[in-house]
């Protein structure tokens, strides 16, 4: 494995553009040539929202083969693999590179992320619609226009409340492609998306995969078998994904207690949530909402 994507090629995106970023939280590239990202493989540690507007985009993400064409885009997670990144001479395009944090510190339900959790995980390109390329082309250069002006004091909130509202356009656009019961989709990929749906409902009041297998009418093994399959990730991974979140949003865009947090979540005490938290992001409660 090559060096993260933090350590690789967050500072080549901002030789490319050097004023359309806010520290490692969001970068916005105008150019998606081939050395946009470094030829080795790298595991992503934030989003990457890469639109093509000319020629043709590849890269490798867990394997998988990724091609893009004109008005074609494709989301890779802070989950994926990436290696093979390649542009044509021609290719034209834009990326946006947002750090999970950030993302973290926009949203405001997680529901409101479950969409791009299940489409990131298929490897799915998505042709945009006229409507939607009309979209991004209006909000991008604003965002980009927000991004350079270092001198207003109010910059990185109105970035944020700009690069929210792509990320809802996204959300929309993805809509069409992570919808449940596509004739092609796969058993798998169904119980899959099923199993998210009911994390995105339960995970407050139920952590346990067994519950959730009950629920599904599959046992607890053919449930972590298939997820694991599908995703890359075991249940508990997802279901701890989707705690961790909803407390990280919690401690930064509200001003409960930890006490009142914990018992919002169904943890035993203050002092277990704690200690739940920490294992899984690194950090204390306290000390992650002070930045």
């Amino acid at each position: 494995m090559g060096k993260k994507i933090k350590e690789a090629n967050i500072e080549l995106a901002k030789r490319h553009d050097p004023v359309n970023f806010i520290g490692d939280d969001i970068i916005v590239v105008d150019q998606v040539k081939a050395n946009l990202m470094d030829d080795v493989a790298l595991k992503a540690d934030r989003i990457f929202v890469i639109l093509c507007r000319k020629g043709v985009l590849h890269c490798t993400t867990d394997t998988e083969d990724r091609v893009i064409h004109k008005n074609e885009m494709m989301v890779i997670s802070d989950y994926n693999v990436v290696e093979s990144y390649k542009a044509s001479n021609d290719a034209e395009g834009v990326c946006v590179i947002l750090s999970s944090d950030f993302i973290y510190e926009m949203i405001r339900d997680v529901s409101d992320i479950s969409t791009l959790f299940r489409f990131t995980n298929k490897n799915t390109e998505i042709s945009l619609t006229d409507e939607q390329r009309k979209v991004l082309d209006a909000y991008l250069p604003l965002l980009q226009n927000r991004l350079a002006d270092t001198a207003n004091k109010f910059r990185r909130e109105i970035v944020r409340s700009l690069a929210l509202t792509l990320f809802y356009e996204l959300s929309n656009a993805l809509q069409n492609v992570t919808g449940i019961g596509s004739k092609h989709m796969s058993r798998a990929d169904e119980i899959f998306t099923r199993f998210i749906q009911l994390v995105e409902k339960e995970y407050k009041e139920h952590r346990h995969v067994g519950w959730y297998a009950t629920e599904l009418f599959v046992s607890p093994k053919y449930l972590s078998e298939t997820v694991k399959r599908v995703s890359g990730q075991t249940p508990t991974d997802w279901i701890d994904r989707y705690v961790t979140l909803e407390i990280r949003i919690q401690l930064r865009n509200t001003t409960k207690s930890i006490k009142e947090i914990a018992v919002d979540m169904n943890f035993s005490d203050q002092s277990f949530l704690g200690r739940y938290f920490k294992d899984h992001v690194g950090v204390s409660p306290s000390k992650y909402r002070k930045g």
